[in-house]
């Protein structure tokens, strides 16, 4: 019924005037499971040197719960059975729970704080009586501190708890608070046993009531917590009641897990290194929701793909509610489906609700005896660390999540606290945490669209099929708040950069590219669109002059050229290269080309900003003096066909400046085409896909567009003026 968890043992003397020695300390403890919350605590124990017994390991739990009084009978009967082995009548015992309980320091202060209370029995004290109120008023007054008795915590010499307990014969499931309170206000019972109460938590901290009380302290390369109250350092700290979220947050600092000095002493323990592995590396079925219409889809699968992981050790499930992102899955699998052990598809055809794809991957991992880990991913989630899988793995924890932001916004998905009714409320430490002041591991009430769970985890603790439902909460919630109930950890890392997540608020699904239109909204606009060289323009000064005043260099990338082309051909309204123009202010337009405005596809307030953030800076460089707002009169894409318009007559454009972006590549998609200008007699003939000319527009830079010859071209021009 126990085991003796042997933790090398301190004899040194406490005090001057006594003989009790930390070698005559032995904390018992009650587990019937080994869950995240007793192994903190057997870590807070061993960090300080504590002997630990733990009884109960192996038994079914009969005590009840903090939620439904009574119950911790079985603590009771356990403890007197123990004491029965105990012979030495100086034996100092510990019981505390260990669940919710951590150490902030060693048994050498803990029996000197002892032994100044001057009594054989010590109990912990809260500011609340439970489980009778009526029993109030027979509590002792006292002129300071507390003054009820609390049962998740008492020390005393082993022949006065003997006493205590000898008359228990209670059920597991009577409450040992009830029977302990009992004796304490029985004057003539208190006063045999010798018991007294931590009125002012010199040994004890209990959070149920005092939670404006404890505050961690930070001093001499060490972290504790401090009752602001009495002014005192409890020994021991213990979140019973509905405090499980604050000692969580107590439990990522004490004891000594972080400090401004050494930052994450626990971050390298209990690793799972991969690599350098021999055998082969863990199976993972990793779970992809699609629940809704989000950007940069294709852009996911991509950054999928570019994972470093043997993907012959990935299984995918793929839920997809939305038939617009059904072309980008197809895509993806008919190219890379056989690089994976295995794929499941869920399409909208299916009409499986979001709850239900969510067991239906947890069970693709549960029953497949290989499988070690689930990782669970929402679309939106933008995959930048390539190392991300295998990080996560090696940190070894049974629910593990990145850090994960909104660029701009002050969010993350995770939350730091909750508030009274289960919603988001900010910790005290959350800013430092998602600003990266504070790095580590952090035991966390709530995470959302990305996490790495083991499957052990998934087939005990959180076996049940109903993880995700509520009457009241948000799916998410509600599988975080039964996590937390079934003592599982929930910790995130914010030790490396992972990525971040999408805005979808304003995605819009009703174009052939409709990421084109996120350039207000997400920074993968940027990486998507913008050439990789386009820093250097600015930086380095990447900018050629292949003619005077005509400067000439790299903004589009290959796909946002490819995008434009076929967003126009999709919308498929070209001009017909005519004089008359009913799209321009009088109607009429002297030198006309077949194109497609910005504003005839919804596209003009994008481009306007697309001109202003990286066309403007240039712009000021080359040009030095002149500052530009980037409005336009004019933006549009021009296609030269031979057999349409192959050239366009020499002219002045009717712009301050003209920024005339090559779309597709010369002796690849057309021959022929350039431009030339008349005055200096210099022609640009091999214009670079993706690489914009920017000229003046009036007076100096007459020019003409040169004949295409074959094959398709296309350019966007932009007339800016301030």
């Amino acid at each position: 019924s126990c085991t003796l968890l042997k933790i090398k043992e301190l004899h040194v003397s406490v005090c001057s005037c006594c003989c009790v020695f930390s070698g005559d300390l032995l904390v018992l403890t009650v587990a019937t499971q080994e869950t995240d919350g007793f192994r903190r605590f057997l870590r807070s124990a061993k960090h300080f040197n504590y002997t630990i017994k733990v009884l109960g390991r192996g038994e079914t739990w009969k005590g009840g719960d903090y939620m439904s009084p009574p119950g911790g009978g079985q603590k009771v009967r356990l403890l007197k059975s123990a004491l029965e082995d105990i012979q030495d009548e100086n034996r100092v015992i510990l019981l505390v729970d260990s669940y919710d309980v951590i150490f902030s320091s060693g048994p050498r202060e803990l029996l000197k704080k002892f032994q100044q209370a001057k009594h054989r029995v010590v109990f912990s004290a809260e500011t609340l009586i439970w489980p009778d109120r009526h029993l109030e008023d027979k509590h002792p007054h006292v002129r300071e501190g507390k003054r009820f008795l609390g049962a998740g915590g008492f020390i005393g010499y082993a022949p006065n708890l003997k006493q205590m307990l000898s008359d228990w014969s209670g059920a597991d499931s009577d409450s040992d608070q009830l029977f302990f309170t009992k004796l304490y206000i029985n004057p003539e019972k208190r006063k045999s046993i010798n018991i007294t109460l931590d009125n002012k938590c010199r040994l004890f901290q209990n959070l149920h009531g005092a939670l404006d009380e404890v505050v961690l302290k930070f001093e001499d390369g060490r972290v504790r917590a401090r009752n602001v109250l009495y002014n005192t350092l409890p020994v021991i700290i213990h979140g019973n009641g509905p405090t499980k979220l604050q000692i969580n947050y107590l439990g990522n600092y004490i004891p000594h897990l972080w400090m401004f000095e050494t930052g994450c002493t626990l971050c390298n323990e209990g690793l799972r290194p991969l690599s350098g592995l021999q055998s082969e590396y863990p199976v993972v079925v990793i779970g992809i929701f699609i629940q809704q219409p989000t950007p940069f889809v294709s852009v996911f699968f991509e950054r999928l793909l570019n994972l470093k992981y043997p993907k012959n050790r990935l299984r995918l499930f793929i839920y997809n509610q939305e038939l617009h992102h059904e072309p980008h899955i197809r895509t993806f699998l008919e190219y890379h489906e056989s690089e994976y052990q295995d794929v499941k598809l869920i399409g909208p055809e299916e009409d499986i609700d979001p709850v239900t794809s969510r067991n239906i991957g947890f069970d693709m991992c549960r029953d497949d005896i290989d499988c070690e880990y689930f990782f669970s991913i929402d679309v939106d989630v933008v995959l930048k660390n390539e190392d991300m899988l295998r990080i996560l793995i090696e940190l070894n924890k049974p629910f593990i999540a990145p850090m994960m932001t909104k660029p701009g916004r002050l969010w993350t998905n995770f939350w730091g606290a909750l508030s009274a009714d289960g919603y988001y409320a900010r910790s005290e430490d959350y800013m430092d945490i998602v600003k990266g002041r504070r790095m580590g591991l952090w035991n966390v009430p709530y995470v959302s669209h990305i996490f790495l769970i083991k499957a052990d985890t998934l087939r005990t603790d959180l076996k049940d099929p109903d993880l995700f439902e509520s009457a009241t909460l948000d799916p998410d919630m509600a599988f975080c708040s039964k996590v937390r109930n079934k003592g599982v950890f929930m910790f995130v890392t914010n030790m490396h950069t992972f990525g971040r997540v999408l805005s979808t608020e304003n995605y819009q699904t009703n174009h052939l590219h409709n990421d084109l239109w996120q350039i207000f909204e997400n920074p993968e606009w940027e990486e998507r669109y913008i050439h990789e060289n386009y820093s250097k323009v600015l930086r380095d000064g990447l900018i050629e002059m292949p003619c005077p005043d005509v400067y000439w260099f790299p903004v589009f990338t290959d796909v946002a050229c490819k995008h434009l082309i076929e967003e126009m051909e999709h919308f498929g309204q070209w001009s017909g290269g005519r004089n008359v123009d009913k799209r321009i202010l009088g109607g009429y337009e002297n030198v006309p080309t077949v194109d497609i405005h910005m504003n005839q596809v919804g596209y003009d307030k994008e481009w306007q900003k697309f001109l202003l953030d990286y066309a403007a800076p240039v712009t000021e460089k080359m040009y030095p003096g002149y500052y530009t707002m980037a409005q336009f009169d004019l933006a549009f894409v021009v296609r030269y066909k031979p057999d349409e318009q192959p050239a366009l007559r020499p002219h002045h454009d009717a712009s301050t400046f003209t920024i005339n972006i090559a779309l597709n590549q010369v002796g690849i998609d057309y021959q022929g085409g350039g431009c030339r200008f008349l005055r200096y007699n210099c022609s640009v003939n091999a214009p670079r896909r993706g690489w914009a000319l920017l000229h003046p527009g009036r007076l100096t830079h007459y020019h003409e567009g040169l004949p295409t010859i074959e094959g398709v071209r296309y350019i966007s021009v932009s007339f800016v003026d301030p």
